[in-house]
Parts: C-alpha cells; structure tokens; sequence
C-alpha cells in the first residue's frame, strides 16, 4: 500500500510542543518544502534535534527565523545569526552536544539501547549533570538516547512502500534520525514503483517510514 500523503496531511500529525528530528546537513537532505509547511500553520514551541541550525532560510533555520523553536538540541549553529540571537535574548533554549556523540545518542535511540559511553566531554561544561562510568580504568560519561515525537528527513528516492535511497551526502543524519522518532515522514524528490529501488541502494528501510511526501 503506498504511503504517499499530501503536505497538509503530513504537517497535520505536527502538534506544538513535540520533539522534532529535522535531517539534513546545513540543509543539505533537509526535508525543506516539509518545513515551510509548517509555516503556514500555528505550530510553535517545537524542541528540535538536528545537527545543525542550518541557514536562516535553509534546514531546521527556518523555524527558528519564525520563532516556532523553544529548544534546539543541535551540534553547530554559526551558520544561522538568528540561533545566537534568541538565546542571547533568553527566547531559546539551546543543548549543545559534540557532533559525533549526538549521532551515536540518536543511533542508541533507534537501536533500543540505553545510552552511550564516550570519553568526549570530560572535564568540560558537555559533563555537567551527566554521570560518570569508569571502565577498566578509564571514565566515560553516559550519553543517553536521544528519541523524537517525529522524524522529519529529505531522501532522493523513495518506493511505494516507503523504502528510501539517499544520493550522496544527503544520507547525513537523515538515516539515523528515521530509526529513532514514533512517526517518521520522508519528503523525496522522486517516487518509483516497489522494487525499483535495487536492496544494496535501501538506505532506510520501509518499516521505519510512515508517510512519504514528494
């Protein structure tokens, strides 16, 4: 059966206050036609996961413009003044974690597992009310899993059935972010018949997708 929906439709299973998983690299494999979507509703006060803040009129950076974003949990925002500038104003909530931890918590998520042990972070502000695990004499700190309301990611391909290929660097975190939120909707910008996608190019597989939007 195919889980092709209209836009409206797909924006209509985002609520206020939900925790949104937004793919892409500074936009790069952003689901963006998803995100000026929703825009034209009333949704606000989204805690959003993503690598990056992308551009103020790119990625995840779009919502933050509109001032939809109470909390951002995120890697890197320098590409997006407007990031810095509501929480400078104390208007936006802001967790940074380091890149390589915040796509491990994400994959833990999606795994089923409890959380990561990972020495990047000690002894700085990243450490601050996590607890600490020594392992064969060495301290790690416990990074726990990172899930989402909803997974929002970009594909280049998708199948009927939901099956997804993303052409090169747009697979990012789209991947992991599909295996880690309770609703995952795909935005792509091609749709083929089931099958057409050969199993070595099925980068995220259908039982993760819920909605596809093209």
């Amino acid at each position: 059966m195919s889980k092709l929906i209209s836009l409206q439709e797909a924006v209509s299973h985002i609520k206020s206050g939900m925790t949104i998983m937004v793919g892409g690299f500074l936009g790069v494999g952003s689901p963006n036609r998803i995100l000026d979507e929703i825009l034209k509703t009333d949704v606000k006060d989204l805690t959003i996961i993503c690598n990056d803040t992308g551009f103020p009129d790119k990625g995840s950076g779009k919502l933050i413009v509109a001032r939809r974003v109470s909390s951002v949990i995120t890697s890197h925002i320098g590409t997006n003044p407007h990031t810095g500038d509501q929480y400078h104003a104390g208007e936006l909530k802001i967790t940074f974690v380091p890149q390589g931890t915040l796509i491990e918590q994400i994959r833990c998520a999606g795994a089923g597992l409890g959380g990561i042990l990972t020495p990047t972070g000690l002894g700085t502000v990243i450490q601050e009310g996590k607890k600490v695990i020594c392992v064969d004499g060495k301290d790690y700190l416990l990074e726990k899993p990172l899930r989402a309301d909803v997974a929002l990611v970009g594909a280049s391909v998708a199948d009927e059935e939901g099956n997804l290929f993303y052409r090169g660097n747009t697979r990012n975190f789209n991947v992991m972010m599909a295996m880690a939120a309770d609703l995952v909707i795909a935005e792509v910008k091609e749709l083929v018949k089931t099958g057409e996608i050969l199993p070595e190019h099925v980068h995220t597989q259908s039982i993760f997708v819920d909605y596809i939007v093209k």
